[in-house]
């Protein structure tokens, strides 16, 4: 695709990909659980929902093997949803080959319109199954790989930006005894920022010697305790663990293996900053002026983004 090709499919195309019939449903009720944490909203067979991406997948799962990204609801929707794929489902006959794989991992990747490559901070709408799973509701393939089951994801608007995280304690989340708070209505407690960005302030690690990819880590206030899981994107490495005693942290806040229990913070990357456990580029927030993508790189993606609003200023006829 040429800069200008590109440049007009970001900012002019009004097509629409052709989807299968689909029940839209905001992220808050799609999550919704009763008093046991099981789930208390009966979905369709298919569902559509919209939010802003929070996580580059591949700095969240080896997506040699599995893919995830988490949406965050806008506009008055305050839940999140999980969107996930395995390669190796547990049924017989239900795992990609390598080339199907990486096919899927395409097609899920870019938009099918403008090929542009979604990123965090862009917002989206997915259509597909669901099933729930570890106290939450993922939008995924039913463990088929039947092209019945896809999900789909189109771009609504590129670099709408990243919600503002929420900013809690631990003592919203954990009780007198540092057990989790559970409370089905969401009023308070883990359930209502679930699959949601957050900040946690001054906190320290309970054993940094535990740092490390894929790691489990626990913080702590000086009186409740938190768990949270680090990712494997780049900067997060053996012996790259450069916070002070007390930091804060974002993440996303997460459920998993229990349907009351099992809460964590997921942080995927961590920038070095010294002060935040974050992703400056991702989580943080903070890009070059010249990474219009919001990709954490200038190239020639970006040149064409901006030969694109250039054009659309100067000249747009151009670009009919």
């Amino acid at each position: 695709m040429t800069i200008l090709a590109l440049a007009a499919a970001l900012f002019c195309s009004t097509a629409t990909a052709d989807r299968p019939s689909a029940t839209k449903v905001s992220n808050w009720t799609l999550q919704a659980v009763d008093g046991e944490g099981m789930p208390a909203y009966d979905p369709p067979v298919r569902v559509e929902v919209e939010g802003i991406i929070l996580n580059r997948p591949e700095y969240m799962l080896d997506t040699n093997t599995a893919w995830q990204m988490y949406i965050q609801g806008d506009q008055g929707d305050d839940g999140g949803t999980a969107v996930y794929m395995r390669k190796v489902n547990y049924m017989p006959g239900q795992t990609y080959s390598d080339s199907e794989w990486l096919n899927e991992l395409d097609r899920i990747s870019y938009d099918e319109i403008s090929g542009y490559r979604f990123m965090p901070g862009d917002k989206v709408r997915v259509n597909g199954r669901t099933l729930f799973y570890g106290g939450k509701r993922n939008i995924n393939e039913q463990h088929s790989i039947d092209p019945d089951n896809d999900f789909f994801i189109d771009l609504v608007k590129r670099g709408a930006g990243l919600p503002d995280p929420n900013v809690i304690m631990l003592n919203e989340v954990k009780d007198d005894n540092n057990e989790f708070i559970f409370d089905a209505g969401r009023a308070t407690g883990c359930e209502r920022y679930q699959s949601r960005l957050v900040r946690i302030n001054n906190v320290s690690f309970v054993d940094p010697e535990l740092w490390g990819p894929d790691a489990t880590l626990e913080i702590t206030d000086g009186n409740k305790t938190f768990p949270v899981k680090l990712g494997i994107g780049p900067g997060i490495t053996v012996g790259s663990n450069n916070l002070p005693a007390t930091f804060d942290v974002i993440g996303i806040f997460d459920q998993e293996g229990s349907t009351t229990g099992g809460y964590r913070l997921w942080v995927t990357n961590y920038d070095g900053n010294g002060r935040i456990l974050a992703d400056g580029c991702d989580m943080h927030g903070i890009f070059s002026p010249a990474d219009f993508n919001r990709d954490c790189k200038v190239d020639l993606v970006d040149l064409s983004i901006f030969a694109a609003e250039w054009l659309s200023i100067t000249n747009p006829l151009l670009l009919e």
